[in-house]
């Protein structure tokens, strides 16, 4: 089988690439294994100076791996270096701070002395998207190498050109051989992947659908997983809010990577007094974006990075407008790319409410009041992040602890962050990612407890 990678602004070929034969799979599942047995055994100092390495390996190169991301999904280039230079950032926080993250951690008891301890636990299968093609790798890769684990990449077949780049990050900074592995496969190979004694746990991004398949597999095979999934993201902005401020945010909140993120601002919740003032102001600046070419610096919106992702987007926007949904620009779509479109008097019960819709579209919802715009909040199957823009930020806070999100922003879009646990609830998927938590999902709290 062979995957073609294919630009989605010009259709033009990027790669074609080979897919592993499943005794080539077996082959390089068995050497994370063996590599684990050595690689657990390397001093910490070293493997934080390894991924130290990583990060200077990625600024060193960023304009080739950029210009990777670009062609293979399509963001926009500027995008694409500052998404490579993130991943640089995670390096060095992990390379920093992983000595304090996985120090033994003493415990009072009634032993002569008893504390914890981390130690790895084996091969950890990743499972990754192509939106962030490396920062999604990145944020598992870091901590879970540091740690003292193997890794092995699944990565989503569109973006297999990055996928091997990522693995030369690791072989330019000096990683011994099998300690990080790019799996050329496809999906029907995942199970076999799952059910291999090296994996001992999985990390996924992607849709539910994935995350539930995947989850099922590992759950039979009593295998850990971590699952990072969609969003429906709500962007409160209260009556007393700086709008013009607001605006700012939320056009990067909505329109950064061409609105193809998990996290971005989808539903856009704004009392009743603000509502004209910022559809207005933000319709202005969504008009000023250029679309174009992604490899053009001028370039601040792209195309989709595949064809059915914007027809699945048009297929939205008509059947909101078609339940009362005002079209206040946009709405058209030629090939992969789709027009920024904004959607007016958005009700749930509608696609651009209660659906995940995947690119630049902004749903504009109207709340009476503070309680209300909440209440649309949590009317979600989804609950990764909310955005709420007010001057009066002790207010705000004191709804942080009634929301079910697992992120409550203030005058600022939710965004991934090495030094904040990263991960969501309800179908927005389970577990941690990034900070100390991340690194501390895939390894082994183990109990130790010693009497005289």
């Amino acid at each position: 089988m062979e995957f073609k990678s294919i630009n989605p602004y010009n259709g033009e070929q990027v790669g074609l690439h080979t897919a592993l034969t499943e005794e080539a799979l077996v082959e390089k599942l068995n050497r994370s294994q063996v590599a684990f047995e050595s690689w657990r055994k390397v001093p910490l100092a070293e493997r934080c100076r390894l991924l130290k390495k990583a990060g200077q390996v990625l600024r060193d190169h960023v304009e080739a791996y950029a210009k990777m991301i670009t062609l293979e999904m399509g963001k926009p280039i500027l995008e694409s270096r500052s998404e490579v230079n993130k991943c640089a950032w995670v390096c060095d926080y992990y390379a920093e701070n992983a000595p304090g993250f996985l120090a033994d951690e003493s415990i009072t008891t009634d032993a002569d002395k008893s504390f914890v301890r981390h130690d790895p636990i084996g091969s950890v299968l990743a499972i990754m998207p192509w939106n962030f093609p490396f920062w999604q790798v990145f944020r598992y890769a870091a901590p879970t190498l540091t740690a003292g684990n193997t890794g092995l990449l699944k990565h989503a077949a569109n973006v297999f050109g990055c996928a091997q780049q990522i693995e030369d990050v690791f072989a330019k900074a000096g990683y011994p051989p099998y300690v990080f592995q790019n799996l050329i496969v496809d999906h029907d190979q995942t199970e076999v992947i799952i059910s291999h004694n090296a994996v001992k746990a999985i990390t996924l991004t992607g849709s539910e659908r994935a995350g539930s398949s995947v989850a099922e597999i590992a759950g039979r095979h009593i295998k850990k997983s971590v699952l990072e999934l969609g969003g429906n993201n709500a962007f409160i902005v209260w009556e007393d809010a700086d709008i013009d401020k607001s605006v700012k945010i939320a056009l990067t909140a909505r329109m950064l990577n061409g609105g193809q993120s998990c996290i971005a601002a989808k539903r856009f919740i704004l009392m009743e007094g603000i509502y004209d003032e910022f559809v207005q102001k933000f319709t202005k600046a969504v008009k000023d974006l250029k679309p174009g070419d992604p490899l053009d610096e001028n370039t601040t919106i792209g195309p989709l990075a595949r064809l059915d992702l914007a027809n699945q987007l048009n297929k939205q926007v008509q059947e909101s407008v078609a339940k009362g949904a005002k079209l206040l620009l946009g709405g058209d779509q030629k090939g992969c790319y789709h027009e920024p479109t904004i959607l007016g008097d958005v009700k749930p019960g509608m696609a651009a409410f209660y659906q995940e819709t995947f690119g630049p579209l902004a749903a504009m919802v109207k709340a009476k009041d503070i309680d209300h715009a909440f209440q649309l909040s949590e009317n979600s199957n989804y609950g990764l992040g909310i955005t709420v823009c007010t001057k009066n930020t002790e207010k705000a806070l004191k709804y942080a602890s009634s929301l079910s999100d697992g992120a409550y922003f203030i005058n600022e879009l939710v965004k991934s962050d090495p030094r904040l646990p990263f991960g969501g609830t309800k179908n927005s998927g389970y577990g941690r990612e990034l900070a100390k938590d991340g690194m501390m999902e895939f390894v082994n709290r183990k109990a130790v407890y010693v009497k005289h």
